[in-house]
């Protein structure tokens, strides 16, 4: 049957030695690494996780130039480890969760955190805070089958070459195969899903002309320059 109007464009990512991977959802965690949740003004001690979602279409693939957002004076970086789904399924073992994994990228979740604040103050929604318009910039998407399973090493974000935030991924509260065991039982996860797994600490204001590189070891870095 026809389209009575036309289809969006399906988004994908690249993928480090020739591919594209096509995003059906992306899930985010939140207050995943212990400094992070201090620095925000939370105790840090062992909760489940917790999720919020941005829309498919805020994906920026790398070397991007984003607008500065309207409705906010308060424009915040968060880099983060993105995790590549390639097969779904519903309450995955964690044992069996790296099985379903396709491969990793860098990732930033871009937050308007003085609306997050706002929002979270009267009880409400994040989802202008978090899924607004070109909030989920991704590096290439580098396969288990190149690169393995990242469990640990560095994790960084420099702003005009100034090292803000740098951490490792052995310091995520909920490690991968947790998380995604742990999302899992919520909503039945498919190929084409990406879970970015949650920041560390150093978060803060980006403005226009700032250049932002990140970067995970053993993966391609992420560089995003506000406009």
């Amino acid at each position: 049957m026809a389209h009575v109007i036309p289809a969006p464009p399906i988004t994908t990512v690249p993928v480090v030695g020739g591919g594209d991977y096509p995003v059906r959802r992306i899930y985010c965690v939140g207050r995943n690494y212990a400094a992070h949740i201090r620095e925000m003004g939370f105790d840090p001690d062992r909760e489940k996780p917790f999720f919020f979602a941005k829309p498919t279409d805020a994906i920026v693939l790398n070397n991007g130039e984003i607008p500065y957002p309207p409705q906010t004076k308060n424009y915040h970086h968060e880099i983060e480890l993105v995790v590549a789904m390639a097969k779904g399924g519903k309450d995955i073992a964690i044992d069996k969760a790296l099985d379903h994994v396709y491969g990793y990228a860098v990732g930033l979740d871009m937050t308007r955190r003085d609306l997050q604040f706002q929002f979270r103050d009267a009880g409400r929604p994040w989802d202008m805070a978090k899924g607004f318009d070109q909030s989920a910039p991704i590096a290439a998407i580098s396969p288990v089958a190149k690169v393995g399973h990242i469990g640990k090493g560095a994790i960084w974000l420099e702003v005009n070459g100034k090292k803000t935030q740098n951490s490792d991924l052995q310091n995520l509260i909920w490690n991968v195969p947790e998380t995604i065991s742990y999302l899992s039982g919520f909503v039945e996860l498919f190929p084409g899903d990406l879970i970015y797994t949650g920041t560390p600490d150093g978060v803060g204001p980006v403005v226009k002309g700032d250049r932002m590189v990140g970067h995970v070891d053993g993966l391609e870095d992420l560089t995003i320059t506000i406009i």
